[in-house]
């Protein structure tokens, strides 16, 4: 299997550091806002590539933090007269809605920041006592210029980290590009018992803190969006390899592009901030899926009705021929299928950098054959067709839902509805037509038959 490591910026073959097991930690959110369709990339990604790997055999262990304490959070609770807690408490749960709306439930454990306190503590005595780290007025900061291989990464020279850094130099802080590990907490704020007095972890720290907890010192996968490359990945290298003097924090890097709007980076400043719950009003979850995988992953990409509609397109053309394929029960037709082939293509294309856009393109070509040549697909051929769709979605997860619907009531209206064509009354047909697919229940006309399938 081939990785784009963002680390050398090289594709490398995966060797995992134990046999068949792989640890991955991705970046969860700050819970402090609504949640946006750069969110919704990342994770859903990031769950295809979990679930394929589980497919493949690997057992994983897949871990993502939760910043539930931070500036932005503080902040908003103010706003809204509420306490950090509330706010983190309210926004994680919502979190948690959205992810298993679109389908994203790999994630072995969501590791909330404040539980963490202890270990976070630990790791930053332990950065004092090597020299790494030193305290101010109020907080404790890393010493960047002493971790030589800063900016490896991102692939910056220190050098220039340094001649670029702003920011607002203290008394006690020693350079502009140090980062803080622990702030001395300020009147009204939320606080810990530390040996530096009462305060609160910085951003970074966490991250390392919760996967020394669960993986030790070194594992195979980080993940997360390419914004978070500087600083935020290279500090948390900084900080853990400070303490393990270790070549690797993690192995392979791997980072998802940005999503544009209107051919603009997405910010709330240009009003372009499209959240994940207002596309769910007008599209699927497995639409909004098929959208974000229909790309390379580490490129960024463009957001837009057009792709929206295009991708539901899709999704239904798929989802029409796995139903179609339901109903055939004769064992009459030449037509065959290699069921072998087809998976080895599809995981060879998924094993060459986990390239979900081919992998697209080459399905959409597999559902054209199948339409073309349906009125000559046996039984035993479906079957294998049916197998190959089914194991895609085990981590595509593109087909739609089964509803629990009665479906009786169902056939009966198509039964009606076929009356009425036949009679000519197209505008009775077409209303119950419109009618059950506002209630999600989607039909085709093959012929003399008509099928029909739910969405959720």
């Amino acid at each position: 299997m081939i990785i784009h490591n963002t680390l050398g910026q090289r594709d490398e073959v995966f060797k995992e550091i134990n046999k068949n097991r792989i640890n991955i930690f991705v970046c969860g959110p700050t819970v402090q806002d609504d949640f946006h369709i750069g969110h919704a990339r990342t994770n859903i990604f990031f769950d295809v590539i979990v679930k394929f790997l589980r497919a493949r055999g690997y057992s994983v262990f897949y871990l993502q933090n939760i910043t539930d304490i931070d500036d932005k959070i503080i902040r908003r609770a103010k706003d809204e007269n509420k306490s950090p807690g509330e706010i983190a408490e309210y926004y994680y749960n919502e979190y948690l809605r959205l992810m298993n709306i679109l389908r994203v439930n790999s994630v072995t454990y969501y590791a909330r920041a404040t539980l963490y306190i202890k270990e976070i503590i630990s790791q930053i005595r332990r950065m004092i006592n090597k020299g790494y780290a030193y305290e101010t007025s109020d907080g404790v900061y890393f010493n960047v210029r002493k971790f030589k291989d800063y900016g490896k990464l991102s692939n910056q020279n220190l050098n220039e980290i340094i001649e670029n850094a702003r920011g607002v130099i203290n008394e006690d802080k020693k350079h502009p590009e140090d980062f803080a590990l622990w702030k001395k907490m300020k009147p009204g704020e939320p606080y810990w018992e530390s040996p530096w007095g009462k305060g609160r972890p910085g951003w970074h720290i966490e991250d390392t803190a919760i996967t020394e907890t669960f993986f030790g010192y070194e594992y195979d996968i980080h993940g997360g969006g390419s914004d978070l490359i500087f600083p935020h990945h290279e500090a948390e290298i900084a900080q853990m390899r400070s303490i393990s003097n270790r070549k690797y924090l993690a192995r392979y890097w791997i980072h998802t592009g940005m999503v544009n709007v209107n051919k603009e980076k997405m910010s709330k400043s240009l009003k372009n901030y499209i959240k994940i719950k207002d596309i769910l009003k007008d599209y699927s979850p497995e639409v909004l899926r098929f959208a974000l995988i229909n790309s390379n992953y580490n490129t960024s990409i463009e957001y837009s009705l057009e792709l929206m509609n295009q991708s539901r397109e899709s999704v239904d053309k798929i989802n029409t021929i796995y139903n179609k394929l339901k109903l055939i029960n004769s064992d009459n037709g030449s037509f065959d299928i290699n069921y072998d082939a087809y998976i080895n293509s599809f995981n060879n294309i998924m094993e060459n950098n986990f390239d979900t856009r081919r992998l697209i393109a080459e399905l959409l070509e597999f559902v054209g054959v199948l339409n073309k040549n349906y009125e000559n697909i046996s039984y035993n051929t479906a079957q294998k067709a049916l197998k190959i769709l089914d194991y895609l979605n085990s981590f595509l997860d593109i087909l739609y839902g089964s509803k629990k619907i009665n479906t009786d009531i169902i056939d009966s209206l198509i039964l009606i509805r076929n009356e009425l064509r036949k009679n000519k009354f197209y505008d009775l047909s077409d209303l119950i037509r419109k009618s059950l697919q506002d209630a999600g229940i989607y039909i085709e006309d093959n012929g003399d038959k008509t099928i029909w399938y739910a969405k959720d």
